[in-house]
């Protein structure tokens, strides 16, 4: 059925399966217990739900189908069943709520839906609004077998994976192969029009990601073993924790709960650990409280002698560790160098989903801390508008690149010059080709755990309360943490205020008070991480443009504690 040329997702995970069969794939705890699995045992449970996906009437290059899962091997079988065969998946953060749910099911017209048993409930309310979800099988409750949610038929993965026999000739996966320019994953990124957008992405472009990141980090193998605690619906732990593993038939390792990191580290004994600077940080600074009790390892880092410390360290994190991957957002350049003194290779890299994700990487031998490494060698970079220090929009072009958002030809238009992917972000490259990130042109918040917000989705969430007559969300940063979190200014709407207190107007202290928790009911519908953590109120007017549009650069940097009062970049209001 494949008519072109060219490795997908599908070819990669066959040939693993066929030159490492009885080699370990995955290893998980179920009810207290751990459980290993090898490849062929891997590729037996992913033809299994193959073939429970082929009963549901799923039509490969045609159905889309949404995964709504914490981490858990399941995950990874379902997927594999889904794409493997060329059906389109769509990856949902479980942290999401009903109504952002909803609009991703809807506008990526999704048809099955494979999720956790916790979200029955919400699924209940958002159902009768979805008339093209066809089914809906539930991954951890044995009991939704018969059971239909909101009239929907409602299946166990468990019990359909049991009843799914794979006949020996005529399987609905041996029927069904993507070709390379198939979209593998439409994953949801939030949108500058305060709607999520999905980014196209096909086979192709996440195996020439992955042939891009090994040509700079040269030495996985199939002796690897991967620890998988970021998650799967994340473009870069997908790309990192699961692609990167399986084209190389090395092992993943599911962290029991984010609660066990530290007792995992020791129990899996994982040589790669792939991480957003939030999990790493918390991981170097117990290192280092560790360090702050023991005078003999302090002498030895201010003799220069950090690997021998390091040597304990490594046994404490499984004594296998050889190298930490950072991405997601900026990694704060003391836990950097922190690492490397004790002898632990750490490198950063730099993507956005929409690059499937990977971009640059640093190399594990040339580290420059406070950078982004190098552009991966199968693509192009260049930087545009620069100004006189040479600082300019990056922009990406290359077989990593998306095909566009799903049904939303505008932004589509407006993400990409030409071929060229806009970052936007600010950027420089030195001499040697090294690439160092100077600021941002989007208004894009990006917090410690790697997560993208839109301004734009929380400002149109806060604007509907009557209370509030005009909004700006910013990112800001705090008590010396890397990473943004979500902040407000609001002008209150005074006119509307006086007239629910009777015509008088409250004091300012109460306007205050009940302007914040008016904005924080507004915000109910949205996930936890996207909620302002910080809110102040003015009096004055927020400065417009001669267009309308808030001048954010204004207000960017005036609720950071490090840079209140420091003024603003003219060059980046100068580019609103």
């Amino acid at each position: 059925m494949t008519t072109e040329t060219g490795p997908t997702i599908r070819t990669m995970f066959d040939a693993t399966v066929r030159k490492a069969s009885e080699a370990l794939a995955i290893q998980f705890c179920r009810d207290g217990a751990w459980v290993s699995r090898s490849y062929q045992e891997f590729d037996d449970r992913v033809r299994r739900a193959a073939e429970g996906i082929g009963r549901l009437g799923i039509e490969p290059g045609v159905d889309h189908v949404g995964l709504l899962l914490e981490n858990s091997p399941a995950w990874l079988e379902i997927y594999l069943a889904l794409a493997g065969a060329g059906v389109t998946v769509v990856p949902i953060d479980p942290r999401l709520r009903p109504p952002e749910i909803a609009f991703i099911l809807g506008d990526a017209r999704v048809v099955a839906l494979f999720a956790g048993s916790r979200h029955r409930e919400g699924l209940a309310e958002i159902l009768p609004s979805l008339p093209q979800l066809r089914n809906l099988i539930l991954v951890d409750d044995a009991t939704a077998a018969g059971a239909p949610c909101a009239g929907r038929p409602c299946q166990d993965y468990e019990t359909a994976l049991a009843q799914a026999a794979v006949p020996a000739s005529g399987a609905w996966f041996d029927r069904h192969r993507p070709n390379p320019s198939a979209v593998a994953s439409i994953i949801y990124t939030s949108g500058t029009t305060g709607k999520p957008k999905g980014a196209m992405l096909t086979h192709a472009n996440f195996c020439a990601d992955i042939d891009g990141c090994f040509a700079i980090i040269t030495d996985l193998d199939s002796a690897d073993r991967f620890l998988v605690v970021l998650p799967l619906f994340h473009s870069f732990s997908f790309t990192a924790n699961f692609l990167m593993p399986i084209s190389r038939g090395s092992s993943m390792h599911f962290v029991e709960s984010l609660r066990s990191v530290a007792d995992d580290f020791r129990r899996l004994e994982p040589t790669v650990v792939m991480a957003v600077p939030l999990l790493i940080e918390k991981i170097y600074d117990r290192i280092e409280a560790g360090i702050r009790t023991h005078a003999f390892a302090r002498l030895l880092l201010r003799l220069g002698l950090g690997r021998l410390v390091g040597t304990k360290v490594r046994r404490s994190l499984g004594g296998r560790l050889r190298l930490l991957l950072v991405g997601g957002a900026p990694c704060p350049i003391r836990v950097l160098l922190g690492f490397r003194r004790l002898g632990i290779v750490i490198i950063e890299g730099y993507g956005l989903t929409e690059a499937s994700p990977v971009v640059t990487l640093s190399r594990p031998d040339d580290v420059r801390p406070g950078t982004i490494g190098y552009k991966l060698p199968n693509i192009d970079v260049r930087l545009v508008d620069l100004d006189v220090s040479g600082v300019g929009e990056l922009q990406v072009r290359g077989p990593i690149v998306m095909k566009g958002y799903y049904r939303n030809e505008a932004a589509t238009a407006e993400a990409f010059d030409g071929p060229w992917l806009r970052t936007g972000d600010l950027a420089a490259i030195d001499a040697a080709g090294y690439i160092t990130i100077r600021g941002r042109r989007k208004a894009l918040i990006v917090n410690r755990e790697g997560k993208n917000i839109y301004p734009e989705e929380v400002e149109l969430c806060i604007a509907r309360s009557p209370e509030v007559y005009d909004v700006v969300v910013v990112g800001y940063q705090g008590g010396g943490e890397t990473g943004e979190k979500v902040g407000a200014i609001l002008v209150p709407n005074l006119e509307v205020i006086k007239a629910r207190n009777h015509g008088a107007e409250p004091p300012w202290d109460e306007v205050v008070a009940r302007v914040r928790q008016a904005a924080q009911e507004q915000c109910r519908d949205l996930a936890d991480y996207k909620h302002p953590r910080k809110i102040e109120l003015r009096r004055e007017p927020l400065e417009r443009t001669s267009t309308q549009k808030v001048r954010r650069c204004v207000y960017q940097g005036q609720l950071d504690v490090r840079l209140a009062g420091l003024g603003t970049s003219p060059d980046l209001c100068d580019n609103e």
